[in-house]
């Protein structure tokens, strides 16, 4: 087990598979339109791929492997859909989402990746960044909230810092969620009408949809620069959201060599008598109304 805890990135990345003793999970277009999955078939699917992942969080604690998993993309690609889809079944003691926001003046003067070091996963856990130290690369950029000095020393430096979390028995997955600029558009025009959802439209995602041709090539230098072996880039396919999340999943089942350690079902000795307790009167507690 100890192998598994240490091994090299390089055999994490490029075609490169793990093999487990689990089914690979086909899909085919029918039901919704003919590029996306029924509900029924979504929801099997996820089903059986959320169970996996209990049980790759049951190896990742007892091996002591610490995974950082990256999510990336255009505003409204479905990062976080997919992320609450991961999240759901584990155990937040053990998997966490790291969202950060706009830096303090005094986090602006520090070293640049220093903000993000103490979120980094500590043995037996996994933290998913919904948006890491690629801000530089991206939004900084292209909204000129970075000098070019700055933005070449991250070109830089990321590749290295990456090399030294997976030196250091780091799993480092990253993913790029791509959608099509129609497809952007059309997610933006129903987030203005459902007012669940309204709250999504930041100013940074509108600023964004009037500049997709300098996004597209920021992610662009910032692939050349940093699709690096030891931690390579992974696009996702993002327009059918359904696909893109059971996708990403089954991807990230595949690059990470847990096995099956779910612990046997539990014998739970019989309840001991309540003895001398009595429940203290109704009259004297607060209750939740009966609404529904």
């Amino acid at each position: 087990m100890g192998s598994d805890k240490t091994k090299n990135q390089d055999e994490l990345s490029g075609d490169t598979k793990v093999k487990k003793k689990k089914k690979s999970h086909k899909f085919t277009s029918e039901g919704e339109g003919s590029s996306k999955l029924s509900k029924k078939q979504y929801e099997k699917a996820l089903a059986e791929l959320q169970l996996e992942l209990v049980k790759m969080q049951y190896w990742v604690k007892f091996s002591g492997a610490r995974i950082v998993i990256i999510f990336e993309g255009r505003d409204a690609a479905g990062k976080g859909g997919t992320i609450k889809r991961i999240q759901e079944p584990l155990n937040p003691r053990g998997c966490r989402v790291v969202a950060l926001g706009t830096p303090s003046d005094r986090e602006k003067t520090e070293w640049y990746f220093q903000r993000y070091v103490p979120h980094l996963p500590a043995a037996g856990e996994i933290v998913m960044f919904d948006r890491s130290w690629y801000n530089r690369a991206g939004v900084e950029k292209v909204m000129g909230f970075c000098n070019e000095k700055q933005y070449d020393d991250f070109m830089q430096d990321c590749p290295e810092f990456e090399r030294m979390l997976v030196r250091s028995g780091v799993i480092l997955l990253k993913y790029w969620f791509s959608v099509s600029d129609d497809e952007q558009e059309r997610r933006f025009q129903s987030r203005t009408t459902d007012p669940a959802r309204r709250w999504k439209l930041s100013p940074m995602d509108l600023e964004s949809r009037d500049r997709w041709i300098e996004y597209s090539k920021a992610k662009d230098v910032m692939f050349s620069h940093t699709n690096i072996p030891e931690a390579p880039w992974f696009t996702v396919e993002a327009d059918d959201k359904k696909k893109a999340r059971l996708n990403c999943i089954h991807h990230i089942l595949e690059k990470i060599p847990y096995e099956d350690m779910t612990p046997e079902p539990l014998q739970l000795a019989p309840r001991k008598p309540a003895e001398d307790y009595v429940r203290p009167p109704r009259n004297e507690q607060f209750f939740v109304p009966d609404v529904y």
